[in-house]
């Protein structure tokens, strides 16, 4: 059973930085697409990064380009999501979401939304 729960979230002043993590069990990260959406109040779903467990293959958002970057530790079936230069607009419900791998289709270019299985989210907050 895929299972994937977040941690690492919290309150931060503008500026700042924090990593998320999402520990995945039951798959190998190999296996599969490993992204972060986010939810913003009142607003819709988006998806900020990805990484492609077999070559490693990122995606960004062009909001967070330059700013996060995701990674992943095979050993510890984990992937982090390195934020720096956070700001309020950041602020948000961030969800770790995976999908397993399908040949020849580039899944963290497609709606993050779509995949199937979802942790349970922790909240960012960008304050000062």
């Amino acid at each position: 059973q895929v299972r994937l729960v977040e941690s690492g979230g919290g309150l931060v002043q503008p500026g700042g930085s924090l990593r998320l993590s999402c520990a995945a069990s039951g798959f190998t990260l190999n296996d599969y697409a490993i992204g972060w959406l986010r939810q913003a109040p009142g607003k819709k779903r988006d998806g900020v990064s990805c990484i492609t467990g077999s070559d490693g293959g990122t995606y960004y958002a062009d909001s967070v380009k330059g700013r996060f970057t995701i990674s992943r530790d095979n050993a510890k079936n984990t992937v982090y999501l390195q934020m720096n230069g956070l700001k309020p607009d950041d602020t948000g419900v961030y969800y770790c979401v995976a999908e397993r791998l399908t040949y020849g289709v580039p899944l963290c270019f497609t709606p993050l939304t779509n995949f199937r299985s979802w942790g349970q989210g922790t909240q960012v907050t960008v304050s000062s």
